[in-house]
């Protein structure tokens, strides 16, 4: 089995290559292309998944709804699709997301092993999520408030990556979602 290819791009998120997984999570100076998808119910709350024990980066630790990287030669939008299929069983055409996929600002993420460029997504989804074991150890939803205050308690209880996408663009979650 071959290793899977990851789409490098620069830092406005224009596809510049592509690179095995291994080669990327280890050097910074490479910026992969990812996607998350922010999922809450009609009531405002925020899904997020625990992360599989067996994942490489950050295992069992809280993050968003879904995120994963895009593949070589994959759009933003298509690799989102892929990964709300393969990590909750979700089709994001589907009539349970209500009023479609919004999408977010990009955003950079970088630590000592890997940078990636985000390209964020929200939605609000009305139906069952079927959670993949191999990627997900456990997912729900929680009230905004819940996380701010877990995030302060206990901000190692989630990847960094959450806590970065959360300070950055979701503080103002409870107004926004007030309007949906």
């Amino acid at each position: 089995m071959s290793e899977e290819m990851l789409q490098l791009v620069d830092r406005r998120g224009k596809p510049v290559g592509t690179a095995a997984r291994s080669v990327c999570h280890g050097d910074p100076d490479l910026i992969q292309a990812v996607v998350h998808l922010h999922i809450f119910d009609p009531a405002g709350r925020m899904y997020l998944q625990r992360r599989a024990a067996c994942k490489q980066r950050f295992p069992g630790r809280w993050d968003t709804g879904v995120g994963g990287h895009a593949a070589a030669g994959e759009n933003p939008e298509q690799a989102i699709r892929r990964e709300a299929r393969e990590e909750l069983g979700i089709e994001l055409d589907d009539p349970s997301v209500v009023n479609g996929l919004i999408r977010l600002e990009p955003y950079l993420y970088r630590d000592e092993v890997e940078s990636e460029y985000v390209s964020a997504f929200r939605a609000v989804y009305t139906g069952v999520l079927h959670p993949n074991p191999e990627e997900v150890a456990e997912g729900r939803f929680f009230e905004p408030e819940r996380i701010r205050g877990l995030l302060e308690r206990q901000p190692e209880r989630f990847t960094p990556h959450f806590r970065q996408a959360f300070a950055q663009f979701l503080p103002d979650i409870d107004s926004r979602n007030q309007r949906m």
